[in-house]
């Protein structure tokens, strides 16, 4: 019997991270996880997040049992798991490991795009809640065990160009690309997270990628010398992207 794929996206924040679960969703070969490590992230951190006790509630309280689910069996018994997972969800204290037996894989975006975002959520940001140190770390573990450098996609270049940069992705994860991921129906799906009636509202009534539209982003003097500590992670992330 051939082994199951199983891809673990690891995005940042205020990312295309939905939009992307929705494009893998939509092909019929692939189940879709959205976030499994949220709420063992919230009760671990504390962190005031809407719906939090609710996230809470319907997530295992700890990593080794998501660990366990995420190299289990497929749902539904297909042969391609897509599983959205947010970088800085992978608290310190998570052993690495299990996460050998993923196909990792990284969404990036431009800080200063997710950091002019992010505060529009939430008053404060630090460089652990932009994921990219954690994104960065990762990378270097993938790279360091297989010699290969692992797929990277930025967003912008997805929303520039979603048919090729996908086409890319799946042949770089060892899957045919399918027509089906650059559209789907409108609506909520029985696999996005409690959460998401706080925050999908957008993709929700999405029906495929929004082309991409340049930013004009002002951020403070604060969120500035952020972009600046960002920039490093994201820039050795960047330079590994399909596509360029």
């Amino acid at each position: 019997m051939t082994e199951p794929l199983r891809i673990a996206m690891w995005s940042g924040p205020r990312n295309i991270s939905t939009a992307m679960l929705r494009a893998f969703g939509n092909r019929p070969d692939t189940a879709v996880t959205d976030e499994p490590l949220y709420g063992y992230y919230l009760r671990q951190t504390r962190l005031d997040h809407p719906g939090r006790e609710e996230v809470i509630a319907a997530q295992p309280d700890d990593w080794p049992t998501v660990a366990n689910r995420l190299c289990g069996p497929v749902p539904d018994g297909k042969p391609v798991w897509y599983q959205k997972h947010m970088s800085h969800h992978l608290l310190p204290e998570i052993e690495r490991g299990w996460l050998d037996r993923l196909i990792n894989c990284f969404l990036i975006r431009d800080p200063r795009e997710v950091l002019a975002s992010y505060t529009r959520v939430r008053e404060t940001v630090t460089l652990a809640d932009t994921g990219l140190p954690q994104q960065a770390a990762l990378f270097e573990q993938v790279l360091e065990r297989t010699g290969t450098p692992p797929p990277v996609l930025d967003s912008k270049d997805v929303l520039c160009d979603p048919e090729r940069l996908l086409t890319l992705f799946c042949t770089a994860v060892g899957i045919e690309f399918s027509p089906t991921m650059l559209s789907w129906t409108p609506g909520p799906r029985p696999t996005d997270g409690i959460w998401s009636k706080y925050w999908y509202d957008s993709v929700t009534g999405s029906t495929g990628f929004v082309e991409y539209r340049p930013k004009q982003v002002t951020l403070t003097e604060t969120l500035e010398a952020l972009a600046e500590e960002c920039a490093p992670f994201y820039r050795m992330l960047y330079a590994h992207r399909l596509g360029q």
